[in-house]
């Protein structure tokens, strides 16, 4: 029997999050289900974060055109699995959510195009890939995805250094360096900002997109509401009422990624 898939310093970073910068729990753009993404998140992000007014100009300089202005673009995605993609503890892709995949890695105009940007999406998830345990299910994924070229995050194994310390890398929200540098060294982007991170929990794939520096996406019904009615665990149905709480009765908004404001 395989022991507990925990994650306790991410529910204390969660409750710690919530004390001391609630905005911070929230997502930059909600929506329903995967399905509901568009080939190009950037005007979507840019109706909810307009750019910054540009500081005055000298009346000799030509005032800045909105073409001029800084725009949100995101070449790369980051994709939870576990009702995100597939139903919780399963690697069945339902049909809709294949086929946006599908339409995501083949349409011509996409940012995530198979041809153009091979390496622009990646699973990363707190069970497959996460552990040895969970191999099998990391291989059943990629071998599903295979004409898509999907490939699942490996969660680096412990290390140990020169001076007898053991370096080991956590499950999210705390990979956000090791995903980073996966993206960086295959030529995607070298910035944070230009990464939406997509997911169903605020406590994972949101806190991770906020310690990276990078766009977060939530999905509100998770794979859909057909599936997830009534299989939510307490946890995920307090993220619900939590994210409507702050943005709703407290006016709370998540603040612009660090990054996209150098």
């Amino acid at each position: 029997m395989n022991p507990p898939n925990t994650n306790l310093r991410a529910f204390n970073l969660a409750v710690q999050t919530l004390l001391s910068s609630p905005s911070q729990f929230l997502p930059h753009l909600t929506v329903p289900t995967f399905t509901h993404i568009p080939e190009q998140i950037g005007p979507l992000l840019e109706a909810q974060y307009p750019p910054s007014s540009p500081q005055p100009q000298p009346s000799s300089e030509k005032e800045p055109s909105p073409q001029d202005k800084p725009r949100i673009t995101i070449r790369a995605l980051v994709l939870d699995k576990d009702n995100t993609l597939c139903p919780a503890k399963s690697t069945t892709f339902p049909s809709k959510i294949y086929a946006h995949l599908h339409a995501l890695r083949t349409s011509p105009t996409s940012p995530f195009n198979l041809s153009t940007a091979p390496n622009s999406i990646l699973i990363v998830s707190n069970r497959a890939g996460s552990h040895p345990r969970y191999e099998d299910e990391a291989v059943e994924i990629e071998e599903r995805l295979a004409g898509l070229n999907i490939p699942v995050f490996r969660l680096p194994v412990a290390t140990e250094s020169e001076n007898g310390k053991v370096n080991s890398v956590e499950k999210k929200p705390f990979c956000g360096k090791e995903v980073l540098d996966w993206f960086r060294e295959r030529g995607v982007t070298q910035r944070a900002d230009e990464i939406a991170v997509v997911g169903d929990r605020l406590g994972t794939d949101v806190l991770m997109a906020k310690e990276m520096g990078s766009w977060s996406v939530w999905l509100r019904d998770g794979v859909g509401e057909e599936v997830t009615q009534g299989k939510r665990n307490v946890l995920e149905k307090m993220e619900v009422w939590v994210e409507r709480y702050l943005r709703e009765s407290r006016g709370f908004k998540a603040p612009r990624p660090r990054a996209s404001d150098q």
